[in-house]
């Protein structure tokens, strides 16, 4: 249809996307911070996280050109900048660790300390952080309507994949343990770092017409 990318460039965005959100990452941090809560207040908490995700994403798909128009940013430049952000965040899943771009050591401990950490910062800056958000952005710049329905389309599928993966956060968490969610976290790292440099290529070449 007009306006629309082939299936590949969506299955590249819900791929990208699910990468950066990583919720196996967030499994370990979902379970420290619901120890001491019912199955109730843990389904409730999982809803509000995927809502407030999806939320932050669909808002950065509708008016991430203006955004990129107000500031004076161009598209290749902030390709650039976008993967550079995701390279950061996919050098420290390659080490298993949540890493300062996806989360600040302060809002780690207003997590710890909030009586019901489901907007901030478990939902944002968490899980719909500075990569989810460029990478949205990024990918919604390609077309209409209808291309601008499928990224939100994308975006309501990694929200299924995550809320699945944090209702399950206890046998998921029991199943594979510590060792289990790194090396997921590890090989989500490796793609996401892949994506990174395929994206900052893609700026670079825009930047600077002569590389192509």
């Amino acid at each position: 249809m007009e306006g629309l990318l082939p299936l590949s460039g969506y299955l590249r965005f819900f791929v990208t996307l699910a990468a950066v959100l990583d919720p196996f990452l967030a499994v370990p941090i979902f379970l420290a911070v619901t120890t001491s809560r019912s199955d109730r207040e843990r389904k409730a908490l999982v809803r509000t996280v995927v809502i407030t995700v999806f939320a932050v994403l669909a808002v950065s798909a509708l008016v991430g050109d203006r955004a990129l128009t107000f500031i004076g940013a161009s598209l290749p430049a902030f390709r650039v900048g976008g993967g550079l952000v995701l390279l950061l965040m996919a050098l420290a899943m390659l080490n298993a660790q949540v890493g300062a771009v996806r989360q600040s050591r302060d809002e780690a401990l207003e997590m710890e300390q909030a009586a019901q950490p489901g907007v901030v910062p478990l939902a944002v800056p968490l899980l719909a952080g500075p990569g989810a958000i460029s990478t949205t952005i990024l990918a919604s710049q390609s077309g209409g309507a209808l291309h601008l329905g499928a990224i939100l389309a994308c975006i309501a599928l990694v929200c299924v994949l995550t809320w699945v993966v944090l209702a399950l956060a206890q046998p998921i968490g029991a199943r594979l343990g510590t060792t289990g969610l790194n090396i997921a976290t590890r090989l989500l790292g490796l793609l996401l770092a892949a994506l990174a440099i395929q994206t900052m290529a893609e700026g670079l070449k825009g930047l600077f017409p002569g590389l192509a």
